[in-house]
């Protein structure tokens, strides 16, 4: 490190910074340091590191579902967030299984990684639950609980003004993919969006019918295409569909094109999550949309001072949506009848 700082003309304590990311350096000073460590083929040593710091600069983050466009998109945002300060990442898919996170937890506790962040997908299974004593951890997602720091959208209030907005496009049999009122399995994020739908299906006078709900896990785009062609099966008319992630609306599309049905002109479609695809598809997809480096970034912030002070309270961040109008909503649906 003394070598590396000579040659980039500064004090060891900035190639420490820029190694570590634990103060901000500016720009010209971090590329001069980073040039000196790839002239001299410096590699910091981690080892000595954790043993000086007790930390081991690596944080675990577990998706239920790895396959997906939305994780792909923010697993490339937290690797960003996490190299700004200095942090490497291990990557974890724990779809339903609660064993999963618990291997997690034993990592941190034995200080191999510093601090997890989780996006469970039910409480009923998840270590949240019932685990006293949780190592500096962060939760991403709709799971409701005030044992940990937590960064979530308001998925309720998304979810009723994408029904609101079909409803006002003249839509009024609106049939949704990812929620069932009766799912024993149903995640919080799928309780909180069809919690969110019947909102405004309430508001606007019209009973929700659960004939036109299903729910069909993993929440992939194969998923939404069978999830499609049973509610087709099933006979029952309607005129919009809400599907609860892009990849179900992506899956739903194909299965409304082979049967020749048009969108928007006799279906709406919406998505939620506003993954790159959903520019893309013909047509392009109404969707709900945040900012996934926005996400990325407070779960870092409120990871790494959650590593720094253990004893302050839960905190809890909750960002900003906004829907985003495309061509599978535009105009008024003709309807489906059998």
């Amino acid at each position: 490190m003394k070598d590396v700082a000579a040659l980039a003309g500064v004090s060891p304590k900035t190639v420490s910074n820029v190694v570590t990311g634990a103060f901000a350096v500016n720009d010209d000073t971090r590329i001069r340091v980073e040039q000196a460590m790839a002239q001299l083929d410096f590699v910091p040593n981690l080892s000595a590191r954790r043993m000086r710091t007790g930390r081991s600069g690596t944080i675990a983050v577990a998706l239920p579902d790895l396959a997906t466009a939305y994780s792909a998109e923010l697993v490339h945002s937290i690797v960003t967030a996490a190299h700004q300060r200095g942090l490497a990442v291990q990557f974890e898919e724990t779809a339903l299984s609660p064993e999963r996170e618990n291997e997690l937890l034993a990592r941190a506790r034995t200080r191999l990684v510093d601090g997890l962040i989780l996006n469970p997908v039910r409480l009923e299974d998840s270590v949240l639950r019932d685990t006293a004593d949780l190592p500096p951890i962060v939760v991403i997602g709709e799971v409701e609980q005030n044992r940990a720091d937590h960064v979530l959208i308001d998925s309720r209030l998304a979810a009723t003004e994408v029904a609101r907005h079909v409803l006002s496009r003249g839509a009024r049999r609106i049939a949704v993919i990812g929620g069932h009122s009766d799912h024993e399995l149903a995640t919080a994020t799928s309780r909180l969006r069809l919690e969110g739908v019947h909102d405004a299906l309430r508001e606007a006078g019209i009973a929700p019918d659960p004939r036109l709900e299903i729910d069909q896990l993993p929440w992939s785009m194969v998923s939404g295409a069978e999830a499609m062609a049973e509610l087709l099966d099933r006979r029952i008319p309607f005129d919009a569909v809400i599907a609860f992630t892009d990849s179900l609306a992506f899956g739903a599309l194909h299965t409304l094109a082979e049967r020749g049905i048009r969108v928007p002109d006799d279906v709406l479609l919406t998505g939620f999550d506003d993954v790159e695809l959903s520019s893309f598809t013909a047509p392009s997809l109404t969707t709900v949309a945040f900012d996934r480096d926005a996400l990325a970034d407070a779960a870092l912030s409120l990871l790494t001072s959650r590593m720094d002070d253990r004893e302050m309270p839960p905190r809890g961040v909750t960002l900003p949506h906004r829907l985003r109008m495309r061509a599978s909503t535009a105009g008024t649906p003709r309807g489906l009848h059998p």
